[in-house]
């Protein structure tokens, strides 16, 4: 959506909806790397990436395949959006060895927060297009009316948009494009790969899911990887919800909790649609993305380790 659709204070409330940490934590000056740390909820083997200007960053290695192997760590990082990462940040991807960031948001979303990268990562934008669920929260937060608030997301339309959202990023031509694209880049890579969008969650969450199943991750596991946004995000979501009430814009923030949160069922929505479409993952990867063996594996040469 151009920004010129909503009006300054909007486009301030859902940057706030959508990001990242508040301000208090991030500061500006350079404090040096952090190591990565792993966490025990809910799968021991995810390691997350301790950023102060971004709060839903993990490394994709660690889950196991049907046949035991390992997705290796290091590889493939996902994250949220980096624009308000610290320099202390900066300096942490760089010790991640990070040399490609893939931004899955629309030029429009990456026009009001342009990422922030670590020196000598190159940028690639991946465009996915969320039919009209990005400008669909920003005209019920900048109208400050409760009423209209309700009609557009309450009685489970907040759901439903998610579900469209999801179903788009199957259907969707140009999404398709995008994805198969950041697969490629990913399978290309020299260096630890960065994919993110605005919350880290949906758009990211969809390729990460794919990408795990594709390397033989089983789907229980790659699942569990896609719902620890929940936890990641929680507070951030809580505050920004508290904002919104705070500052006049929402009467009943807790419209948005279906939008800030990710749901077995929008997944399977979209999981339901590669069955429908293309007869499983492996229709979906070839004739709706279009990958070639090639690509398929370079993808499994470069982020399985079978000796571990």
């Amino acid at each position: 959506m151009r920004s010129a659709l909503l009006p300054l204070s909007g486009t301030v409330a859902l940057a706030l909806l959508l990001a990242a940490p508040p301000a208090h934590t991030a500061p500006a000056h350079r404090t040096g790397p952090v190591a990565a740390t792993r966490t025990t909820e809910p799968a021991d083997s995810t390691v997350r990436v301790p950023l102060q200007g971004a709060v839903n960053a993990r490394d994709l290695g660690g889950h196991r395949t049907w046949t035991g192997a390992q997705v290796a760590y290091g590889r493939v990082l996902r994250s949220d959006a980096l624009n308000r990462l610290t320099d202390a940040d900066l300096d942490t991807l760089a010790a991640l060895g990070v040399t490609t960031v893939v931004d899955l948001r629309t030029p429009q979303e990456a026009a009001q927060g342009p990422d922030r990268l670590p020196p000598g990562a190159t940028a690639l934008s991946r465009p996915v297009d969320d039919h009209s669920l990005y400008r669909t929260i920003a005209t019920a937060i900048a109208s400050k009316d409760p009423v209209l608030q309700q009609q557009m997301l309450g009685d489970g339309k907040a759901g439903q948009l998610m579900t469209a959202a999801y179903e788009g990023f199957v259907t969707d031509p140009a999404n398709r494009a995008a994805f198969a694209a950041a697969l490629r880049d990913i399978a290309g890579a020299q260096g630890s790969v960065l994919v993110h969008c605005s919350s880290g969650k949906d758009r990211t969450g969809w390729l990460a899911y794919v990408l795990l199943r594709t390397l033989g991750v089983p789907a229980a596991e790659a699942e569990r990887d896609y719902l620890l946004s929940n936890a990641y995000r929680a507070d951030a979501d809580r505050q920004a919800r508290d904002y919104l009430k705070s500052a006049g814009y929402m009467e009943n923030p807790d419209l948005l909790i279906p939008l800030q949160e990710v749901r077995e069922a929008y997944l399977r929505a979209a999981v339901e649609r590669v069955e429908r479409d293309y007869g499983g993952l492996h229709g979906y990867l070839t004739d709706g993305l279009g990958l070639t063996p090639r690509t398929l594996v370079a993808l499994q040469r470069r982020l399985v380790r079978h000796h571990v």
